[in-house]
């Protein structure tokens, strides 16, 4: 299977005022995320609040993104769900609209706590699509399935037959390296953590990555992998440092997902507000997020239309 080269966006869900699902922003999100270097969107995954949207909604946003996407620009679908059976239609959906792959993380309920339960939700949901490869997104932060990531390829090896591999975000960069070492790169590791791309890099993989900050920041976080392959590691460091004074920021004001859906209105395209129950920003905050912005000249880096 092809292997991701580049950097990946996983973008938010815009909403109107009244929490309804608005599809007009994304043609002008997609080429803001062309003209910065971003290979591809990720969408419905934890970024866009896929979890709460309907299945509707999300057949609904993975049309409009097949729609404004230009060539060669990937589209990859989130289709996990709680239900497996959700999941295996939203799989069968992303292929019959011509998405380039599919993704699923562990669900949230009940509680993935061994890897047979989670190789066969991959399994069921995965021959929904066959044509399409599928990566899981393993983010056990958000849904406690803190198994080993190389058991898990042990067990998956073989028996998905278009498993492609995993979305890895998590703090463990050894485990990272051994899974990207697995029968010498067999499987796709995508970097999902923006703040340590650089390091990533060091240990040779990285070469392709799914992001939540690369939504606002990408420019910066493309820079870290091309100041690195032109030799200049002074560069790539100074960017990897500032991508993480970002992410301390955007800290302050409940992550990426309310804190950083606010500064894409910032930088100029408003998403909307979060769906209950997230807490939104309040304008107070807002005011001082973009402060704290200022002070570090983010708006002089960031993403531009």
């Amino acid at each position: 299977m092809e292997k991701i080269i580049g950097l990946i966006d996983a973008p938010f869900t815009p909403f109107y005022e009244n929490g309804e699902v608005n599809y007009e922003p994304i043609e002008a999100y997609c080429q803001l995320l062309v003209k910065n270097g971003l290979q591809g969107v990720f969408i419905n995954g934890s970024s866009g609040e896929g979890y709460m949207l309907t299945e509707d909604e999300r057949m609904k946003l993975a049309e409009r993104w097949m729609e404004v996407a230009p060539q060669g620009f990937k589209v990859i679908v989130h289709v996990g769900s709680t239900c497996v059976k959700s999941s295996k239609r939203l799989a069968e959906h992303a292929q019959k609209i011509g998405a380039w792959g599919i993704g699923a993380m562990a669900p949230p309920f009940p509680k993935v706590s061994r890897i047979e339960e989670l190789v066969k939700y991959c399994e069921e949901i995965a021959c929904g699509a066959p044509e399409l490869p599928f990566y899981f997104y393993h983010i056990p932060a958000f849904n406690g399935a803190f198994l080993s990531m190389v058991a898990f390829l042990e067990a998956v090896d073989g028996r998905i037959p278009n498993f492609a591999g995993i979305k890895y975000t998590f703090e463990s960069m050894y485990e990272y390296n051994q899974c990207r070492l697995y029968k010498n790169g067999k499987f796709d590791m995508l970097h999902g953590q923006d703040e340590t791309i650089l390091p990533c890099l060091a240990m040779g993989g990285a070469q392709g990555g799914i992001g939540g900050t690369t939504n606002y920041n990408g420019k910066e976080l493309v820079g870290i992998i091309e100041a690195w392959k032109a030799g200049d590691l002074e560069l790539a460091r100074e960017r990897q440092n500032f991508a993480q004074e970002v992410i301390n920021v955007i800290c302050h004001y409940r992550g990426n997902i309310v804190g950083g859906k606010r500064i894409m209105k910032l930088i100029g395209l408003d998403l909307g507000k979060n769906r209950t129950p997230f807490q939104n920003m309040t304008d107070e905050e807002e005011a001082a997020m973009k402060k704290e912005l200022e002070a570090i000249n983010f708006f002089e880096r960031c993403n531009k239309f």
